[in-house]
């Protein structure tokens, strides 16, 4: 049974204080929930979360335990238990009648609790067994109410101080369970080691966990103990409260015997049969002694024949090793005149030998010469080429600054020059309007003049027109002439006005002596011509007003057309002064950038120029050790065959050993000049690689300085153009024939 740990201990009862052994009421309750008809496929309900749900409704309160009882899809059944006894109906008044909303369902789940009864034996159960049953004498002890059967002992509550925590003392048992009356027996089968040999028997040895719990029995003499123990044992479990105060429960399981397990015949039937497994064991273990002594004698005799096989083999081999070292000693005897023959020999070809290596590191050290001053020679070649080619640079650079200088000087004088014409324009301007003004105003004056002659009496007008046309240098005309004039004068400004411009006084004098002969002409016809001209006096009337109004309009046009120039002069000058910014600014911007470009480039030049300088050495140091790895391998094999060539030529003979002397040293010379051909392919290559890489540098840092030449000119050239053609366009603009024909035509007016 598992132990829970318990908090108040105000309901335990005592059962045996000095094993520190109580008992406390069970306070268990069993909820049921009933489940909503899922009708999504697919969606379920978990039990956790209406077990939490559960213990969110007992709040502040909480369950000292709750399980799943049962689950369906119908209901989920809960089995609490609670501290106290007291606070089960706090806990059913929560719980019974209350629902739960889950979150994802719109059903309400109903709760339904109600106190747990415990399944324990009553008097009446075990009177009407043994009364009922016909195997049973109530007269004989075992075989009538007075032994208790208890599972799930802690096996630890019930052991003595001094011994195993895991192994529970019948004393220990008997002392706890002797306050409810005098006992007869008690039975531990966990501490019987033939029990568990017996399992056909029915007997039980222990439960619920191996041996943390153990079953017992405990047998009463008298029938009230018994009824005393199941009476103070119903609705309870074993509380166990150790020294510093702390309290454990458990449920423990107690029924009455009905197995006859403490009856006289159940004890001897168990005696006998652990008498017959003690003599099958004292069997085995004879047995087992036997087969040991048996074991260890054959043992012994393979072990003397053995060492018997050992000594023959021993034997053997000296023999054959005796008779090794005679062939051996006859072998050498015969070598040793072999050898004093071709020593000679060997010596003579070791001499030719070494004169050949010799010569071969002379040679290769003159190579080595060649190819040193042949570097030196061509990195000189590469030094002087790159001086000329740095000058060459610096000189194309002057020559570029001095052109850029030179254009920068032009374009100043010219842009002088354009301002000095625009000043002359700007004045010529200021002219043409001081000569406007003033024409303005001797045209109002005028024609204030001519309406108050046209008002006056045809005597008075006659005399005013003699004195207007002396002091204008005109002919006297009648005053139908007067009219017809000022007539012509006002529809001549309103439609010179309109077009922003004005008539010349000699337009006006021209107009004026036409129309005034052909008025006296016909003043000179007779009568007949003063009176038309008295009966169109309120036509004339008219001609006045319309000649007010024109003038009016024409001078608000003329008004507006100063205000747009003085606009468009200002606008003209903010552009010309946008313009010379936005020029400088392009000019400094294309600058910085073709610096920039330059310095990014050697940069990028001179990095490019390391890495492929490191990547030739480092192509090199590695050919060079992968090269000298080959011909330690290559010299290293060649020794390896020379030594296996030099076994074979013993075993073989004289003639195979010759031969593969011979071998072996053709090998070696073949090995060494392999190894000095791939050091020199090595070299050359390196050289090769290094000398490839360098020229690769070279032109790209000759193509990065053509490229940035190439595109500074061209960046260069092309602002250049631009600002010809902006200078261009302006001096089209301040200089175009049409403008300067208008202008000149118009001083020839004003004039």
């Amino acid at each position: 049974m598992t132990t829970t740990i318990v908090h108040d201990t105000t309901e335990a009862v005592k059962l045996c204080p000095a094993h520190g052994l109580y008992l406390k009421p069970i306070a268990k309750m069993i909820v049921s929930v009933a489940l909503p008809q899922l009708k999504q496929p697919g969606k379920s309900i978990s039990n956790w979360e209406v077990m939490e749900r559960v213990k969110s409704m007992v709040q502040p309160d909480q369950f000292s335990a709750l399980r799943i009882s049962k689950s369906t899809m119908e209901f989920i059944r809960f089995e609490g238990e609670v501290e106290n006894r007291a606070m089960v109906k706090a806990f059913l008044a929560k719980l019974d009648g209350k629902s739960i909303k889950l979150s994802g369902f719109t059903d309400i789940l109903k709760v339904r609790a109600a106190e747990n009864k415990t399944d324990f034996p009553t008097r009446h159960d075990w009177d009407s067994f043994f009364r009922d049953a016909k195997d049973m004498n109530e007269t004989v002890p075992g075989e009538r109410p007075d032994t208790i059967h208890l599972e799930g002992l802690p096996c630890k509550w019930f052991a003595q101080k001094d011994t195993s925590p895991e192994r529970p003392s019948e004393s220990v048992l008997t002392a706890v369970f002797e306050g409810f009356g005098k006992i007869r027996n008690v039975d531990i089968p966990m501490l019987d080691p033939y029990r568990e040999e017996m399992m056909d028997k029915n007997f039980h040895t222990f439960t619920f966990g191996g041996h943390l719990n153990f079953e017992a029995y405990v047998q009463y003499q008298e029938y009230v103990g018994f009824v005393k123990a199941m009476d103070t044992l119903r609705g309870m479990k074993l509380m166990y409260k150790a020294e510093d105060g702390k309290a454990v429960a458990c449920n423990i399981k107690v029924t009455f015997d009905t197995t006859k397990h403490l009856s006289d015949s159940a004890l001897k039937r168990r005696q006998l049969e652990r008498q017959k497994l003690q003599e099958l064991e004292r069997q085995r273990e004879e047995q087992k002694r036997r087969e040991k002594e048996e074991e260890e004698r054959r043992k012994e005799e393979e072990r003397k024949q053995r060492e018997q096989e050992e000594e023959e083999r021993e034997r053997r081999r000296e023999e054959k090793l005796r008779k090794r070292e005679q062939k051996n000693r006859e072998r050498e005897e015969k070598k040793n005149q072999r050898k004093v023959k071709k020593q000679q020999a060997e010596e003579q070809k070791k001499l030719h030998l070494k004169i050949a290596m010799e010569e071969r590191k002379l040679l290769l050290a003159q190579r080595n010469l060649e190819s040193i001053r042949l570097i030196a020679e061509l990195l000189g070649r590469a030094k002087a080429l790159r001086q000329q080619q740095q000058e060459r640079e610096q000189a194309e650079l002057a020559r570029q600054q001095k052109a850029e200088l030179a254009r920068l000087q032009h374009l100043e004088e010219k842009r002088r020059l354009q301002e000095a014409e625009l000043r002359r324009v700007e004045e010529e301007k200021a002219r043409a309007l001081e000569l406007q003004r003033r024409e303005r105003e001797l045209r109002d004056r005028l024609l204030g003049n001519l309406l108050k002659k046209s008002t006056a009496p045809e005597s008075q007008e006659a005399e005013l027109g003699l004195m207007g046309h002396a002091v204008l240098g005109m002919p006297y005309s009648p005053p139908d002439c007067q009219t017809n004039v000022a007539q012509a004068q006002v529809n001549g400004l309103s439609h010179i006005a309109g077009e922003n411009q004005y008539p010349s006084v000699a337009g006006l004098r021209g107009h004026s002596g036409g129309h005034c002969s052909s008025q006296w002409g016909q003043l000179d016809s007779g009568p007949e011509s003063r009176t038309g001209g008295r009966q169109h006096s309120h036509e004339r009337t008219q001609d006045r007003e319309r000649g007010v109004r024109s003038r009016e309009l024409s001078r608000g046009r003329w008004e507006s057309s100063r205000e747009r120039s003085s606009r468009g002069k200002h606008s003209r000058e903010r552009s010309r002064q946008r313009s010379r910014g936005r020029g400088e600014r392009s000019r400094e911007h294309s600058r910085e950038r073709s610096r920039g470009r330059g310095e990014r480039s050697r940069e990028r030049s001179r990095e490019r120029a390391g890495r492929s300088r490191e990547r030739s050495r480092g192509r090199g140091k590695r050919s060079r050790e992968h090269s000298r790895s080959r011909w330690e391998r290559s010299r290293e094999r060649s020794r390896e065959r020379g030594g296996r060539s030099r076994e074979r030529s013993r075993e073989r003979g004289g003639r195979s050993r010759e031969r593969s002397r011979e071998r072996g040293g053709r090998s070696r010379e073949r090995s060494r000049e392999r190894g000095g051909r791939s050091r020199e392919r090595s070299r050359e290559r390196s050289r090769g690689r290094g000398e490839r890489s360098r020229e690769r540098s070279r032109g790209r840092r000759e193509y990065n300085r053509r490229g940035r030449g190439r595109n500074w000119s061209r960046s260069s050239s092309y602002d250049g153009n631009r600002r010809k053609e902006s200078s261009r366009e302006r001096s089209r603009r301040h200089h175009s024939p049409g403008r300067d024909r208008g202008r000149r035509d118009s001083f020839r007016d004003y004039s």
